[in-house]
């Protein structure tokens, strides 16, 4: 493949990254005062997750990760590729139905309502399965075994760390009506967890 155009599309993933969200959201107006479970632990996830992005930026301006790279291959970066297209999918859809509800942090606002309709219907978490299959598509898309996984590190400890805090978090604020919602649907993969 020409590594140009491999290049150009891993930026412009990257972009999407960030664009998506964006025009998902529909707020309406402020959320409230947030009470934040900010710990340290959330300040090292979120560092971690700035930090494994920075790689394949770097691949892709500079020739500093090239001791890392390898062949090209059509067939992963196109199944990288559409596994980046679906992870930005769900994460548009995600985003759509939290509205106001989203924080980059673990934090409850005073408006702060429990999300079950849209792909919350099934799922608790399908952000994260957006950001893992995102991370995922891009580890196959980027031919070097230093910049193409690392954004996949970080959004497992990510999903690792936070996925039971964050539960906590919903069960103190919404209590029986949490564990209602538990009970009908799956954690993190439809059918599976």
């Amino acid at each position: 493949m020409n590594p140009l155009l491999v290049k150009a599309i891993v930026v412009q993933s990257i972009l999407a990254l960030f664009v998506v969200p964006a025009l998902a959201h529909r707020r309406d107006g402020e959320a409230g005062a947030p009470r934040s479970h900010k710990g340290r632990t959330e300040r090292i996830v979120l560092g971690l997750m700035a930090l494994g992005i920075q790689p394949p930026l770097v691949w892709v301006a500079s020739p500093w990760l090239g001791f890392a790279d390898q062949a090209s291959r059509p067939e992963l970066f196109f199944a990288g590729l559409v596994t980046v297209v679906a992870g930005l999918w769900l994460l548009y859809e995600t985003h759509a139905a939290l509205g106001t509800n989203w924080s980059i942090t673990l934090e409850v606002h005073e408006e702060h309502a429990l999300v079950t309709h849209g792909v919350y219907a099934r799922l608790r978490h399908p952000m994260y399965l957006a950001l893992l299959l995102y991370a995922l598509g891009l580890a196959l898309m980027v031919p070097n075994w230093v910049a193409g996984p690392s954004y996949l590190v970080a959004v497992v400890l990510l999903v690792c760390l936070r996925l039971g805090p964050e539960e906590r978090m919903m069960r103190e604020e919404f209590g029986a009506a949490y564990e209602a919602y538990v009970e009908r649907t799956k954690r993190l993969l439809p059918g599976i967890w």
